[in-house]
């Protein structure tokens, strides 16, 4: 009888320590991880969007493939704007709208894995891959003068030394598409991604990243300032997306806080 009775009270202490940890969940596990999201990237010379598919190699390691989109301003650029006249900004100086899409191969690393749904699985990456560079001109709307001390509105480029206070502001955004030139160049990312989906088949992250884009020619921004062939970009973003591959799945018991 002794024995019965110390049994049932080391169970019950084996049990309540198991209680204090987090308790026992039964749940389907994944470990067969393919993966596709979406990034929104607030980048140090502009903003951007990301696609990428992420293919599982092992345990800890992926193939990701990506695409981006990404608007890049000069850092020089102010806004401004003609209150005499109207009360529309615009950009002093700015002759292109410079827009990047890029398309990567790289590999993916988890170095921290983590351990319970409320915690952060912390993986580092990196991608290489050609890169596209659009520059669509601007066109101001610009004062000119007539007859009688008459004036009228005409649309143009930017100028240095004719348009100085005479900008009405930006004329249409549409305006200039049919003069848009393309240039090739390749780029390289590194990044590391901080994980804390509390589901086993959603992504949840915020990735930091260092990328520079090169091209062979220099990509004029602004007028006023000089132009450059490479760009270096610092971002933060937010990922989201889901597991699309579920193979491997396997119940366990697992201890989680």
């Amino acid at each position: 009888m002794k024995k019965w009775v110390l049994g049932i009270w080391l169970f019950h202490l084996a049990g309540g320590f198991l209680l204090a940890q987090g308790g026992l969940v039964k749940n389907p596990r994944i470990f067969y991880r393919n993966e596709k999201s979406i990034g929104i990237l607030l980048n140090s010379n502009g903003w951007g969007v990301s696609g990428r598919y992420a293919k599982r190699l092992n345990a800890r390691n992926k193939t990701i493939y990506e695409v981006d989109f990404a608007n890049i301003k000069h850092s020089k650029e102010i806004k401004i704007t003609n209150y005499y006249y109207n009360n529309r900004s615009f950009v002093f100086g700015k002759t292109n709208l410079f827009l990047n899409f890029r398309g990567g191969w790289g590999k993916q690393k988890e170095i921290f894995r983590k351990i319970d749904r409320g915690g952060i699985s912390i993986r580092r990456y990196f991608s290489i891959g050609p890169v596209i560079g659009i520059l669509k001109p601007i066109y101001y709307e610009v004062f000119k003068a007539g007859d009688n001390n008459h004036y009228y509105i005409v649309e143009e480029k930017f100028n240095t030394s004719t348009h100085q206070g005479n900008i009405n502001g930006r004329a249409s955004f549409f305006r200039g598409w049919d003069e848009i030139s393309v240039v090739p160049g390749g780029y390289g990312r590194f990044g590391m991604s901080f994980e804390y989906s509390t589901s086993d088949i959603s992504i949840h992250a915020i990735e930091t990243a260092v990328s520079l884009d090169l091209f062979p020619k220099r990509m004029e921004i602004m007028a006023t300032e000089k132009s450059s062939f490479y760009f270096l970009t610092l971002s933060v973003s937010y990922r989201f997306g889901k597991v699309v591959d579920a193979r491997g799945i396997v119940k366990e018991d697992n201890l989680v806080y």
